[in-house]
């Protein structure tokens, strides 16, 4: 599951894959695989119609969704694609066998290098807002942060750091907006922590024991707090005012473990799926219509001002 800048939820459902106009209602099949086949990863390109598709042959796809139309197949990886993740015009992919590649999708030659940091399942991975590090957790335990090669999109061949404090396989990880030298990370049932990262120095900054499997994170847009996804025993989504830690609610509904979470373009909205087999729509993060008041003023007040100061200058 992922939610695109163009307010689309596309859902891997079986062996079919839909997308859910969530502007209109609308929702389309934009593909069905043959008996066997089916996407394990899915993953929106920033700004665009564009879906990568990573699926359980070891193959990343690209779909133009707006025409349902195959751009090109990706190969290099020998078991399924569980991760995907982009960086303007590279896309990474993670695989079960442990390995990473990433793909320059411009390229004939997409795989731009292949990263061996991991000796278990690939199961998390993130870019940096700013895209200067990559992220990456996996079924041994370990996190590891690669840094972009200088000039270009991709990671380098070796890690940054290797983190190394979970007890359990990673799958969550999230990146902060508005400090993308801050990473969080969580682990699984024998471990429930979420625990906050330094990629300048490497230092862990913070550990909350959460109390249950942390399956996924995410930042908000609007507030300094974060959302956490969870599984045994109350399979709730649980909202943190940060960098305090504080609980400010808990999101509960769901039957079963929380397997992933995409949030709204506009950051209002979080969209969850569980093995209960249900999509649940959250509007946790909705902006303050006081707060959107006072900024439309303010800017409306330097617009003033720079109107006369230009009037000034003529």
């Amino acid at each position: 599951m992922d939610w695109s800048q163009n307010n689309v939820v596309t859902i891997a459902l079986g062996n079919c894959i839909y997308l859910w106009n969530a502007s209109n209602g609308k929702t389309d099949q934009l593909l069905e695989y043959d008996e066997g086949e089916h996407a394990c990863s899915l993953a929106w390109i920033q700004g665009g119609n564009v879906l990568a598709i990573g699926n359980n042959s070891g193959i990343v796809e690209l779909w133009d969704c707006a025409v349902k139309k195959r751009l090109r197949v990706m190969n290099g990886h020998d078991s399924r694609v569980g991760v995907l993740a982009w960086n303007s015009y590279v896309v990474t992919s993670g695989s079960r066998g442990g390995s990473i590649i990433n793909h320059d999708v411009r390229a004939r030659q997409h795989s731009v290098n292949r990263l061996a940091g991991h000796t278990q399942e690939v199961c998390g991975l993130r870019w940096s807002p700013d895209g200067r590090h990559l992220a990456s957790g996996g079924n041994d335990n370990l996190v590891n942060v690669w840094p972009v090669v200088s000039g270009g999109s991709h990671s380098a061949d070796q890690p940054l750091y290797t983190l190394s404090e979970h007890q359990a396989a990673v799958r969550a990880l999230a990146w902060c907006p508005w400090a993308p030298n801050v990473l969080a990370t969580g682990g699984g049932t024998a471990d429930r922590c979420i625990k906050f990262w330094n990629v300048n120095n490497g230092n862990l900054m913070d550990s909350i024991d959460s109390k249950s499997q942390v399956c996924a994170l995410l930042f908000s847009k609007n507030y300094k707090e974060l959302i956490s996804a969870h599984g045994y025993v109350n399979n709730q989504l649980t909202i943190w005012k940060y960098p305090s830690m504080v609980r400010q609610a808990e999101l509960t509904g769901h039957t079963a473990r929380v397997l992933q979470m995409a949030m709204s373009p506009d950051g209002s909205t979080v969209i969850s799926a569980s093995a209960d087999e249900t999509l649940r729509l959250w509007n946790c993060f909705a902006p303050d219509p006081n707060q959107a008041k006072k900024e439309k003023s303010a800017a409306s007040l330097r617009s003033q001002q720079q109107s006369v100061f230009r009037t000034s200058i003529r």
